[in-house]
């Protein structure tokens, strides 16, 4: 069996963490005052079950308790043993409660919540846990930094070729489409990508239960939302040039202008950020119009609005993207032939959430308001 994937063949570096895993969780479940004697052992072989580790102990004047504990090495969600393990414990008449509990070096928050989703309780060696036995008992805690080497991932979503992928994964075209194979993804990336870039982040995303699909039949997206706080997670707003402008120009003599250099710039002008959720998803309004503007259409804007840099008081925050991509998909809004297109929700939810001050509650707007609905209205 491959010990990447259990402990049950010992090899020596198996045997060595699952031994640090057992420690573990004798350490977290003594932590508990009311629990008389723990016990932890290798799984007794006479039991024929498919896992490594067997917690024992008794609830006073309740049932003995058994967790069953899976160990895994470098766990990833693609690996989480749905159906390897059988589920039927024979508890009918018998005091004795028995629980799934999945445990590993490190446990991400996706592959907590996969646990979860699946009645599986888990925890790592840094002491994060999640240990629940209905009725009986739950232990929880999050938040400790890991203490092992994390697997690096196959794709780093922060790089702007990924973000291509994830913006064209993420357009209503393709979470419409039942199935879809790597090319026609990789013709929907705005710049374009390489073919091996897209079976890179396919990969990734695949392991992280993202994605679902065969390399044969294809693939489709099976959760947008762990999609998006993914990329949310590996995007940085720093990558992109921030620049502080003041015009005199406001409301509507601001719209024109800034109207005539969309037109001007062929859609390389759009609202971002605060402005563009305050059309998308009215929630938090503040006084500063926030931009995307190409490098190359900066002499532009500026004649037009005449606006002119400003290290403090500025009125207008202008990014100039690292990269294009930020103008795929662009959005026209909720409001019929509005002049100015924003960036498209996707974009406009993973930058409010790295602007800081009450970004974060603009970017939840946008996610319940727009992208919500609109994922559910597409069978997500």
């Amino acid at each position: 069996m491959n010990t990447q994937q259990s402990m049950n063949t010992r090899p020596a570096s198996a045997a060595a963490l699952e031994k640090a895993l057992a420690d573990k969780l004798r350490a977290l479940l003594q932590g508990i005052s009311w629990l008389p004697e723990v016990q932890v052992q290798p799984n007794p072989t006479e039991l024929g079950r498919t896992f490594d580790l067997l917690a024992s102990f008794q609830v006073p004047k309740g049932p003995e308790i058994q967790l069953w504990v899976d160990c895994r090495a470098e766990p990833r969600p693609a690996q989480f043993p749905y159906v390897a393990l059988e589920r039927d414990f024979e508890q009918k008449a018998v005091r004795r409660v028995r629980v799934w509990v999945f445990a590993a070096p490190h446990i991400s928050p996706r592959m907590a919540e996969i646990c979860e989703s699946h009645g599986w309780s888990w925890f790592d060696l840094a002491g994060n846990c999640r240990i629940s036995v209905p009725g009986l008992l739950h232990l929880e805690h999050r938040g400790n930094a890991p203490v092992h080497g994390r697997p690096r991932p196959k794709a780093n979503l922060g790089t702007k070729e990924a973000a291509r992928v994830v913006r064209a994964l993420l357009s209503s075209e393709l979470l419409s489409r039942p199935i879809w194979t790597q090319r026609y993804l990789r013709s929907r990336c705005e710049p374009d990508v390489s073919l091996g870039l897209v079976n890179k982040v396919v990969q990734h995303l695949r392991d992280e239960k993202i994605l679902a699909g065969s390399t044969d039949r294809g693939f489709q997206v099976r959760d947008p939302l762990a999609l998006l706080v993914a990329w949310r997670d590996a995007y940085r707003l720093h990558q992109h040039e921030q620049l502080g402008y003041f015009t005199l120009l406001n409301g509507w003599a601001l719209l024109e202008a800034l109207s005539e250099v969309h037109a001007a710039s062929k859609g390389k002008l759009l609202y971002a950020a605060f402005s563009a959720a305050s059309i998308q998803a009215p929630n938090v309004r503040q006084p500063k119009t926030w931009l995307y503007i190409k490098e190359a259409e900066l002499p532009v804007f500026e004649k037009i609005v005449d606006a002119r840099p400003v290290d403090t008081g500025s009125n207008l925050v202008v990014l100039v993207p690292r990269d294009d991509g930020v103008f795929a998909f662009s959005d026209g809004g909720v409001i019929e032939d509005y002049p100015i297109a924003c960036t498209n929700l996707v974009q406009t939810y993973v930058d409010l959430w790295h602007c800081g001050g009450r970004g974060q509650e603009a970017a939840e707007a946008v996610l319940e308001q727009r992208l919500k609905p609109a994922w559910r209205a597409l069978g997500h």
